[in-house]
């Protein structure tokens, strides 16, 4: 970590990356990174390997973000992670750029087709050419396959004229528009017996005004989710099929990514149209999406899928995983079965619900969630969720768990602390006001550039433990207090509590408000990612032997509120009518006898006995009873499918979200637009070609000028992240046709 002070100064012609940081670059490529006034890396022109060595020590010595480093480079975040990993695996060597197109001569030589075919006359079937001529099968289908079939699995164009690259003329040729996909017919006869493999490899015609090329766009931003690498290690080999683990879970993405997240949504896009951005003839549709998730939710393993994504989340992103936010999120159930009810926050009542733990970064990007216990507490839900917090950030980090007064408890706050973990929340229930002399004025500014201005208060507060293992301990905390005005001109104080001493008492505030941003989550993904959807029908019965809080409880409680105020109303009568019996008229006499008094005493008498008996039956009353006793019938929604989906729709969520701050700095209205932007982006139409090692996705012009200005801005960004489709060796190339008009 750099701990000069930042000096001032910089080149004239440098720009600046952060505080005391910036970059040179000369008209060749070359540059000059200055680091606190000292020229500290440099590359020639044509040194890449340099370059990125820059980027990642200008990383890794913390004078800037990963985000600002990114932006600096004209790259997305996540391949400044991956110069990282490429780094400390081999090197400055493993920096340098891999030669494009195929890494390797083509086994299909000349000689070796004239010997499959010989083989193929002979009447041997594929598995013993391929065994003889020293290929593979897939190698063997691709040469024997019928003229017009599609080509070998690098994704060729099924006619290479049709490519668009140059005639006999010399003049290139218009590509086709909307040409028909290669032909997949026999693939999916060998597929329905069981023949073709996992899936089917994709294979890409040239063509134009594809309807959804624009989903190709956000391939390199899923890379980097690691969706894909982590559901292939957690769940290995699928089912064979036509439609490979790959293919689905783009699929389920894109669809996720059009605004159709659940299996339904399949009867809303085109087959066809999303076939042809697949490299298949058509997409899978709703019973073959369901069959599928079915199969994966039938393993058990969708929470070892979520914890594979936050670890990859968490090494890709380690500054974002640096304070933590966990909340509750209650997802409403309308349906006919009987489900326990909680308290839904957004709908103001009790209903029907399943309660989910979710966990988000600084950012406010989801890392993981869990499934709760029905009716269990926040406090409740962080203290089991402390060991899987650590699994996440690895042994010995010590990052800032965030929540708010929900999950108020002393006891918790011993725990976090005890685990490793600081903590920062809200202080709940009534504390005394400080004196107004004890705040000061505080400047600064947060991680989105944002400045702040609060009055605040700097204390310690010790809090006592009165329940569970650590009863009578006692936990001391920071306390920042921020002043600010209420509602009828009145100053309200807000208290806010952390273990942590080292943050600016205004890094604090600002930190806590950034609670929101998972609310936000929430919204967003609710709207447009299906968040509370029901993505499965299935459920199970509740455990019996769970304990619940009992009816009978709640009944006694009643009753003896309601014999207090039955007390309280019979002590008031009494008094009255004594007050009436000791104050008589002028002129006349007050006579009191025992037997009177006693009349009077009679109701208050009653209300105390019933008291008493209304105390005893609530004493005898056990505060929660087994589930099977009180709802036999009670069901748990099915929670594997609804894991598995959550954590696709986690990932293109996150894809989107890099694309959108990709546009900083390059749109205008990014910080209220880019999401727009991106949406109408993933949306648009296409030309697709492929070629020898690359597909190319050339993008139509977007609605407005600037909107595609900044397009093109990010497809080369995308084009310096070196993603290839998914499933093939073919890089992608990304372009945008310029509007016709003027701008």
């Amino acid at each position: 970590m750099l701990t000069q002070v930042p000096l001032p100064l910089l080149p004239g012609d440098a720009a600046e990356i952060a505080p005391g940081v910036g970059m040179v670059t000369g008209p060749d490529g070359s540059g000059v990174m200055w680091v606190h006034g000292l020229a500290t890396f440099a590359w020639d022109a044509g040194d890449e390997a340099g370059r990125r060595l820059a980027a990642v020590q200008l990383w890794k010595l913390r004078a800037a973000t990963q985000a600002q480093v990114a932006e600096a480079f004209g790259v997305i975040p996540v391949s400044v992670w991956r110069w990282e990993k490429a780094l400390a695996a081999g090197g400055v060597a493993g920096l340098v750029p891999d030669r494009k197109g195929p890494q390797r001569a083509s086994k299909l030589t000349p000689a070796v087709v004239a010997r499959i075919r010989e083989l193929d006359g002979q009447g041997l079937g594929r598995a013993g050419i391929a065994a003889a001529a020293g290929v593979s099968e897939s190698s063997v289908r691709n040469v024997l396959r019928p003229a017009g079939g599609d080509r070998p699995g690098q994704g060729a164009a099924a006619d290479p004229a049709a490519a668009g690259e140059e005639t006999t003329g010399g003049r290139q040729q218009a590509l086709p528009v909307l040409p028909d996909p290669v032909a997949r017919d026999g693939e999916r006869v060998l597929a329905r017996f069981g023949l073709l493999g996992e899936g089917a490899a994709p294979v890409f015609t040239s063509g134009a005004r594809y309807p959804l090329a624009g989903l190709l766009l956000v391939l390199p931003a899923l890379e980097g989710t690691g969706l894909l690498d982590c559901t292939r290690a957690t769940y290995g080999r699928v089912r064979d099929g036509f439609y490979g683990l790959g293919v689905m879970l783009v699929v389920l993405v894109f669809l996720a990514l059009l605004r159709e997240p659940r299996a339904e949504g399949a009867t809303r896009v085109p087959p066809a149209a999303l076939g042809r951005v697949l490299g298949l003839d058509r997409a899978p549709e709703v019973k073959t999406i369901r069959r599928k998730l079915g199969e994966l939710a039938a393993t058990g393993k969708a929470a070892d899928l979520i914890m594979a994504l936050a670890r990859h989340h968490a090494a890709a992103r380690p500054a974002a995983v640096g304070f933590l936010y966990a909340d509750g999120h209650a997802r409403a159930y309308f349906g006919t079965r009987d489900v326990q009810k909680m308290h839904v926050a957004r709908l103001k009542f009790p209903g029907p619900a399943t309660e989910e733990t979710w966990v988000t970064d600084a950012a406010g990007d989801p890392v993981f969630m869990v499934i709760a216990e029905p009716s269990q507490s926040l406090a409740g839900q962080l203290r089991g969720l402390l060991p899987q917090l650590r699994q996440v950030v690895g042994d010995g980090r010590r990052v800032t768990v965030c929540f708010d007064r929900g999950g108020w408890s002393p006891a918790l706050f011993a725990d976090i602390t005890g685990a490793g973990f600081d903590l920062l929340t809200y202080r709940k229930g009534p504390a005394a006001d400080l004196p107004a002399a004890a705040f000061t004025t505080v400047t600064c500014t947060d991680d989105r550039g944002r400045s702040h201005e609060y009055e605040l208060a700097d204390t310690t507060v010790e809090l006592a433990i009165t329940e569970g293992q650590r009863k009578g301990e006692h936990v001391t905390l920071r306390q920042v207090t921020r002043r600010e005005p209420a509602s009828g001109g009145a100053i309200r104080q807000v208290h806010t509590l952390t273990s942590r001493t080292d943050l600016p008492a205004g890094e604090v505030c600002w930190r806590m408000s950034s609670r929101w941003r998972e609310e936000n989550y929430f919204r967003y993904a609710r709207t447009h990612f299906a968040l509370d959807a029901l993505d499965s029908y299935a459920a199970v019965p509740d455990d019996p032997d769970r304990l619940v809080p009992s009816p009978a409880k709640k009944a006694a409680a009643a009753r003896v509120r309601r014999a207090e105020a039955a007390i309280g109303a019979a002590e008031a009568g009494r008094d009255a009518r004594l007050l009436e019996l000791r104050s008589p008229a002028p002129g006349h006499a007050a006579l009191l006898t025992n037997q009177q008094l006693n009349e009077l005493n009679a109701p208050v008498r009653a209300a105390y006995d019933e008291l008493e008996a209304a105390e005893g039956a609530a004493a005898a009353t056990p505060a929660r009873v087994r589930l099977g006793d009180l709802a036999p019938d009670m069901v748990r929604l099915d929670a594997e499918t609804k894991q598995i989906t959550h954590a696709i729709r986690m990932a293109a969520y996150n894809a989107e979200t890099i694309l959108a701050r990709a546009l900083d700095g390059h749109y205008a209205r990014a910080r209220h637009e880019a999401y727009a932007l991106i949406r109408e982006a993933l949306a648009t139409s296409g030309d697709i070609c492929p070629g020898p090692g690359q597909l190319l996705v050339r993008l139509d012009p977007l609605t407005a000028p600037r909107r595609t200005q900044a397009l093109a801005a990010l497809c080369e960004q995308l084009n310096q992240a070196g993603c290839t489709y998914p499933g093939t060796d073919l890089l992608l190339r990304y372009e945008v046709k310029l509007h016709s008009g003027p701008a």
